[in-house]
């Protein structure tokens, strides 16, 4: 299956009326946050595939021009703190960044980050009973910290996915945040042990399959 993957900054190729001659054989689509809910609903709209999203730090609100008041972008499923099965490959998310000021927007402490793990950790037990496994694809705004980490404090990874992946081995860690304007010369993929973590911000294709992700 194919995945457009999609965080914090609108692409031209993407938001554009010949989406679907360029992304026609795509099966689903994961976005990572910081993206307006307006550009979802056009890719969902367009692709006529789900959207699976998480939020990110400053994923708040969203004003129409009609006056109407979104915090959520229609026609997308929500997997903070859950997951979902879609087409064999489960897949669940985490969003939010590190703490780093007060201000409106998903922003956790590295204790709050491990309750929001603990309080999925029974879907993910659930996920190996009835398939093996606990996850395929785990969605997050923030990297893990150490793998893909920004200059400062704001885009700092949580040490709290490093747990995870060392306890639920999802196949995949997808993120955003870290944009490719930081100049961080970090690599796109990193493997962790049993993970491959992939900074999607901007876009990625990955063709996730039972043994390998390949990314264009």
């Amino acid at each position: 299956m194919i995945c457009l993957t999609v965080s914090d900054e609108i692409v031209p190729a993407i938001y554009s009326l010949n989406i679907k001659q360029r992304f026609g054989d795509v099966g689903c689509v994961l976005s990572c946050g910081d993206l307006p809910y307006y550009y979802l609903e056009f890719i969902v709209t367009m692709l006529c595939v789900p959207c699976y999203y998480v939020k990110g730090n400053h994923d708040t609100l969203e004003i129409r021009e009609n006056g109407d008041v979104l915090t959520e972008p229609c026609g997308c499923v929500s997997l903070e703190t859950t997951c979902v099965a879609h087409k064999g490959t489960l897949i669940g998310g985490l969003g939010g960044s590190v703490r780093y000021n007060q201000e409106p927007g998903p922003q956790y402490t590295e204790v709050e980050m491990l309750i929001r793990i603990w309080r999925m950790a029974p879907q993910l037990i659930v996920n190996r009973l009835r398939y093996g496994r606990y996850l395929d694809v785990l969605l997050t705004h923030a990297p893990p910290l150490g793998i893909h980490n920004g200059p400062d404090r704001p885009h700092r990874g949580f040490r709290a996915f490093l747990f995870f992946m060392d306890m639920f081995a999802p196949r995949y860690l997808i993120h955003g945040h870290v944009h490719r304007s930081y100049g961080v010369r970090e690599p796109w993929q990193t493997r962790y042990r049993r993970t491959l973590v992939i900074n999607t911000a901007g876009y990625r294709l990955v063709s996730i399959s039972e043994s390998k992700a390949v990314m264009s």
